[in-house]
């Protein structure tokens, strides 16, 4: 059996792995280029792009390996057949999960290793930015392709294209639903349970001329947000600003609205000294900025939480195939 199962799984296996094999070339080639340096505008292009390829990978896994294990050959019955010689449903289903989530595992860990080191002083340098934009390795569009978390999406996509697939038997049909399903999980969770594995760091911050980056307004001119200097390499959460009571003012007030210098093309950029003027009046009146972010030192302690919930998922998603494999024909 496990023969059988290799056999089966080396062509979609040993393409991805020479996929990721060429990968590591070109972050191995220009890796070292990057130690030391401050400006990496130069390589957005392939920062985007091995952000990209580890978001693709679970996608491909999923897609590629998990739904097509079980739909082929419940298509064609060849199922029954090996059934038929003594191997237990529970020991064929084992035998192909055992390949399928050390494989996924193993690509998701490679992967992930090799990008993070190749983009680690990018996200050096970007940790220890204040600025709105920095992208940390804690932003949720880098998160998911650092550290351990994609060796938990890569099993977790393998056994939702498994356990689809068991269920609808068809194999198009559940690689369409696995990558839909697939996609919602990846898209959902950064938004609605990562930021609240850990409780989120909760401040109140002075409105001042010293910590405010930038003004937001609409097409209309009307001021709308104020950044304020974040935490060195933290995901902000929230930023809004309050009045005394602590309710949330959006736009802000009106006597804002009209201290503040419109800009022109023909007089240049507001004074500083009078938008320091105008932002004086916001803190004179009560005014403050609520901030809730978490910091970039959760890093790793986020990374080991969600690991452990989609592998929690992938245990649910197992435990749903066994059961579903005692109903199979």
């Amino acid at each position: 059996m496990t023969w059988l199962a290799w056999r089966q799984f080396r062509v979609p296996a040993l393409s991805v792995f020479a996929g990721l094999a060429a990968i590591a070339v070109v972050l191995a080639v220009t890796g070292p280029d990057l130690v030391g340096r401050t400006d990496f505008s130069d390589q957005d292009v392939l920062f985007g792009g091995t952000i990209l390829v580890l978001y693709l990978l679970p996608a491909v896994i999923g897609v590629f390996w998990g739904a097509p294990m079980i739909t082929r050959e419940l298509e064609s019955g060849t199922h029954s057949l090996v059934w038929n010689q003594t191997v237990t449903r529970k020991r064929w289903l084992t035998t192909k999960l055992g390949f399928g989530v050390a494989a996924a595992m193993l690509a998701g860990g490679v992967l992930s290793l090799a990008v993070t080191w190749w983009a680690s002083p990018i996200d050096a340098l970007a940790s220890a930015r204040t600025a709105p934009g920095a992208l940390a390795r804690i932003a949720p569009a880098v998160f998911g392709a650092r550290g351990i978390a994609p060796i938990g999406y890569a099993a977790f996509a393998l056994v939702l294209g498994v356990a689809v697939g068991m269920l609808l038997r068809r194999t198009l049909a559940a690689m369409a639903v696995t990558l839909v399903a697939l996609a919602a999980v990846l898209l959902l969770v950064p938004v609605f349970v990562r930021p609240y594995l850990l409780p989120p760091v909760d401040e109140t911050v002075s409105i001042t001329d010293r910590n405010i980056t930038n003004i937001t307004g609409n097409e209309s001119g009307v001021i709308e947000e104020i950044g304020v200097t974040r935490p060195a390499g933290a995901w902000m959460l929230t930023n809004e600003t309050v009045d005394p009571a602590g309710n949330a003012v959006t736009p802000l007030p009106d006597f804002v609205q009209h201290c503040m210098p419109k800009p022109s093309r023909e007089a240049g950029p507001p004074d500083h000294g009078t938008v320091s003027a105008c932002l004086a009046q916001l803190d004179a009146h009560g005014y403050h900025q609520h901030i809730t972010y978490q910091p970039g030192s959760r890093f790793w302690a986020l990374q080991w939480l969600e690991l452990a919930l989609y592998l929690v998922l992938t245990a649910a998603l197992t435990a749903f195939c066994f059961r579903r494999v005692r109903h199979l024909s």
